[in-house]
């Protein structure tokens, strides 16, 4: 259910609105469900309509009107609440619609249960789907009605009302998402063709400058330098910064310009430098040559969001979700063409999962945030594994969030974090499919996988089977020769990258387990053991290649066997 809440200062205009049939063609048989007392006179049952419904308003506008003459009654004295129910729910009776407007009026505090002095309302059902509720804010007593935050507190009531009638049960926010387009920018924005409006494309394009800026003054730069975009810097009469706004530059000739705060409420100047404040680069000294390490290093630090997640400190927790919203709106920059819509569409739903009551402290996601930015200053990767890790350990940080949110009760960001999962499964399938299928094609002999079979049931008992019959399992026992190969231990590097709750909810175990052996192997030196072999295979390679030559070598003997 939905709740519509505004005010006016006509009583009568008000009640000729819900009960007229003539103008409003959607209106079917008006009549009272409820009101303050049971007894308010029905226009709709009425044979005088007329008479009746100047009674109507006349009852409802009795303490308005004392007040009036003591110079206490509000201006806008009327309040309007529709309530509508959604599509799929069931037709429900007057005495229900009743019940409802009842505990809604209550809740808000326009007529508190048990209290003799509340508002005088009624609730009118015009359609078979929604009810209105017409008040007049002026109690008994003569004092306005205190029904601040009226809408959020009806709202509550109407969550439970849904549980309770077994009623579809509405996503509902905390009020941090960024405003809904207007009618008038959805309708330009058809106008010109556009899928997105105004808003919804300056709020990406500004969110990007953020995830790419290490400053305030690289911040504005980046929004200058933007193709289709207009940016100003905003000052105090001082000349001190007061913040910045946008506009497309589609409306040059008569731009419409949105501050910060008005695309979202994180966009805020304020909020921006207090997100830039914190950050520290560390100068590239071999450019090109750090991507892959930049690479691990910022998915290793995905990895352990999920756990970050689970502590219980909610500032922190948010200031990784936010990082990780950072890392998804800089993502589209680095990657190939044929990916990029699903991560743009991705970073562009989790945004709303990206905020929520509780302020990020963004001192605790400082190494994802340097590591992004870091990434950004170096050339695309070349490998298109080192991105499927990225997204493999993105899939499952979207899980922690949406179990995050969850046990909160953040429902909008549950369902966006739900939707994002859908983009990034996407685009990880056609980012992770020929890395996968080349390991796959390196598969070692039939005796080694069965090694490697034995190896897993030994190291991640709960998922072994599930893995073995895993499509990547070819993968996986390639990437396990190449560990072994080095001089390491299966079972030992099994044991390392396994972690049950990643298990748990990856969609590929061996997947998983692959990419992350993939990384501890590109971090780890070849065992003592491992160099001995490689010295001597290369020896023997130099040897060879000199015997092909026509050179003669001499190998060396044992001194005691040694002819002369």
């Amino acid at each position: 259910m939905i709740a519509k809440i505004g005010g006016g200062k006509d009583t009568a205009g008000l009640i000729r609105y819900l009960f007229d049939t003539k103008k409003a063609k959607d209106h079917t048989d008006p009549h009272l469900v409820a009101s303050w007392d049971g007894f308010a006179p029905d226009p709709g049952r009425a044979d005088d309509f007329d008479t009746t419904k100047r009674l109507l308003v006349a009852d409802l506008d009795l303490h308005v009107k004392q007040a009036r003459r003591l110079g206490r009654a509000p201006e806008k004295h009327t309040w309007h609440c529709s309530i509508r129910a959604a599509e799929s729910d069931r037709i429900l009776g007057d005495e229900e619609w009743a019940d409802i407007a009842r505990r809604v009026v209550a809740a808000t505090g326009i007529a508190p249960e048990g209290d003799p002095d509340g508002c005088r309302w009624v609730a009118v059902r015009h359609a078979p789907d929604h009810i209105h509720i017409a008040a007049t804010k002026v109690r008994a007593d003569l004092r306005t009605a205190r029904h601040w935050n009226d809408y959020l507190t009806a709202d509550r009531e109407l969550a439970a009302i849904e549980k309770e009638y077994g009623l579809f049960q509405v996503v509902r926010g905390d009020r941090t998402a960024a405003k809904r387009p207007t009618r008038a920018e959805q309708e330009k924005a058809r106008r010109a063709g556009q899928d997105k409006t105004a808003p919804e494309r300056l709020r990406a394009t500004v969110r990007t400058a953020v995830a790419a800026a290490s400053s305030m003054e690289e911040f504005v730069d980046l929004l200058h330098h933007v193709d289709g975009v207009l940016a100003e810097v905003v000052h105090f009469p001082s000349g001190d910064v007061r913040g910045y706004k946008v506009a497309l530059a589609d409306d040059a000739n008569d731009p419409i310009w949105y501050s910060g705060s008005k695309l979202a409420p994180d966009l805020s100047f304020p909020k921006i430098q207090k997100r830039l404040a914190s950050i520290d680069l560390q100068p590239t000294s071999q450019p090109g040559r750090r991507w892959p390490a930049l690479w691990h290093q910022a998915t290793a630090v995905l990895e352990r969001i999920p756990h970050r997640l689970d502590q219980p400190d909610n500032q922190a927790s948010q200031a990784h979700i936010a990082a990780f919203g950072e890392a998804l709106d800089a993502l589209p920059i680095l990657t190939p063409q044929d990916i990029r819509p699903q991560l743009r569409d991705a970073a562009t739903v989790f945004e709303r999962a990206t905020r929520s009551r509780f302020q990020a402290e963004h001192r605790h996601a400082l190494a994802l945030r340097g590591a992004v930015r870091a990434m950004l200053r170096e050339p695309a990767p070349t490998d298109g594994a080192v991105l499927a890790m990225f997204l493999d350990a993105a899939i499952l940080v979207v899980i922690a969030a949406a179990r995050w949110h969850e046990l909160r009760h953040h429902d909008q960001q549950v369902a966006a974090a739900h939707q994002t999962l859908l983009h990034l499964r996407v685009a990880y399938d056609q980012a992770a499919a020929a890395p996968l299928a080349a390991l796959a094609q390196r598969r070692p002999p039939q005796q080694t996988v069965n090694r490697h079979v034995r190896h897993l049931r030994q190291a991640v008992p709960d998922h072994a089977e599930q893995i073995i019959d895993d499509p990547a399992f070819d993968a996986l026992t390639t990437t396990l020769a190449q560990g072994e190969a080095a001089g390491h231990d299966p079972v030992w590097l099994l044991q390392q990258v396994a972690d049950q709750r990643a298990l748990d909810d990856a969609d590929s175990a061996a997947r998983v387990l692959t990419w992350r052996l993939q990384r501890l192997s590109a971090r780890l030196d070849p065992s003592a053991g491992a160099r001995a072999a490689q010295d001597r295979s290369a020896a023997a390679q130099r040897i060879d290649a000199q015997v092909h030559k026509g050179a003669a070598v001499i190998a060396p003997q044992p001194p005691q066997v040694r002819q002369r």
